[in-house]
């Protein structure tokens, strides 16, 4: 795997503006936003290629409770199969993670392509807990030949802006916008029944019923 690649992916998690810059030039307004949350939550971005430990990836981000060891990729192919050596890199990222409750990552680089070029994808492992728990269910997992062998393929993977956003994110504050576009929604509904009606139409309700008068009546 290119060292330039690794070297994309490192400063951008590692929130260097100058790298998330780099990137974001032909996304869109909103994985320009994504992308600029890492800034503030940036990870400290090892690069462990070179260590001679199987199983750690080419680069090892962490952060409070979060590390993931990550797997560098790169063609200008949307599919990439594994065999040989690449097969082994795999099953010793099922290995470390499984022993060590980690959840590692393949981070797959299309060339050639506007946008956010990168894809996330998650390598199963049956030991996470704690955050990389809650996390396992929103980052898909290495899809599967028909002989049920793992392989990458871009199109599947999750996009590098949305894996900022979904990292970066607070569970509190995420409840808060939730309750917020909420009120919003009702306040803008009500709005808009508003506005259906005429200007000069009258709205009309109904009377309260008097329980007790037609109780009265009904016995006379």
């Amino acid at each position: 795997m290119s060292s330039k690649y690794e070297r994309e992916l490192r400063q951008v998690l590692a929130g260097l503006t100058k790298g998330v810059n780099a990137i974001i030039k032909s996304c869109t307004e909103l994985e320009k936003a994504k992308m600029k949350l890492i800034e503030k939550r940036p990870f400290l971005v090892v690069r462990a290629a070179g260590s001679g430990i199987e199983g750690s990836g080419d680069l090892l981000a962490l952060r409070g409770d979060l590390c993931f060891p990550i797997e560098v990729k790169s063609s200008k192919q949307a599919k990439l199969y594994l065999s040989g050596r690449t097969v082994d890199q795999y099953n010793s990222l099922v290995y470390e993670g499984n022993r060590s409750c980690l959840m590692p990552l393949y981070a797959y680089r299309l060339k050639g392509v506007r946008g956010d070029s990168w894809r996330l994808f998650r390598v199963e492992t049956e030991t996470l807990h704690g955050k990389l728990r809650k996390l396992e269910s929103s980052i898909p997992s290495l899809p599967l030949t028909r002989n049920g062998k793992p392989y990458l393929n871009w199109e599947d993977g999750m996009p590098l802006n949305e894996f900022i956003a979904l990292v970066c994110s607070e569970v509190n504050g995420g409840q808060t916008k939730m309750k917020n576009l909420q009120a919003r929604s009702i306040s803008n509904t009500s709005y808009v029944k508003s506005e259906t009606l005429p200007r000069n139409t009258e709205i009309k309700t109904k009377p309260k019923r008097n329980i007790l008068a037609e109780l009265k009546r009904r016995k006379l």
